[in-house]
């Protein structure tokens, strides 16, 4: 399996810098604003993007995680990883925009997920989608608000996030998966 890097280190803060400037322009600044990183890649993310929201803003962002693992609809189809701890900032999530922060969108079927724990947790004004790679691929009708890099890719294909806090290096590959 050989894996073609799409996006280094350098790519990868350039596109979360615009991810977090485009959060507060939809968002009209940061007031009410909830991050939730979806494990385990994405609580990353939305940790990086709270601190550049932070610092363009001038004010403390609140990032937390939502673990969607037993919410899925494909627990039978899919190997399950040990669901995370969710977090959910002390001032709640109920009247606030919340930006669902993932690594990779694919099916879509994980963002379902996402808000169905959302709908179990309080009710936002308002709840929007980001994520660092677009593969493309979808099942249910889940369209990203923000989007580092859309990257069309073949069903055989896996796209890979590495990220220095989990894999020491921050990059993006494609490997060919072999049947």
């Amino acid at each position: 399996m050989s894996a073609r890097v799409v996006l280094q280190q350098a790519d990868i803060a350039r596109a979360l810098t615009r991810i977090s400037h485009e959060i507060l322009e939809s968002n009209r600044g940061a007031d009410d604003l909830v991050l939730l990183g979806i494990p385990t890649r994405g609580v990353i993310l939305a940790d990086r993007i709270a601190a550049l929201i932070s610092g363009i803003a001038g004010t403390a962002i609140e990032a937390g995680s939502l673990d969607v693992t037993m919410y899925r609809d494909d627990l039978a189809k899919h190997p399950t990883r040990t669901p995370a701890p969710t977090h959910i900032p002390a001032s709640g999530i109920d009247g606030k925009t919340v930006v669902l922060i993932d690594d990779v969108l694919y099916s879509g079927r994980t963002i379902r997920a996402a808000l169905d724990a959302i709908g179990d947790i309080g009710r936002p004004r308002a709840v929007r989608l980001a994520t660092l790679v677009d593969r493309g691929h979808r099942e249910l009708p889940i369209r990203p608000d923000f989007v580092g890099k859309n990257l069309p890719s073949a069903q055989t294909e896996r796209i890979n996030v590495h990220l220095v806090e989990l894999d020491g290096a921050d990059l993006v590959s494609i490997d060919e998966v072999r049947a």
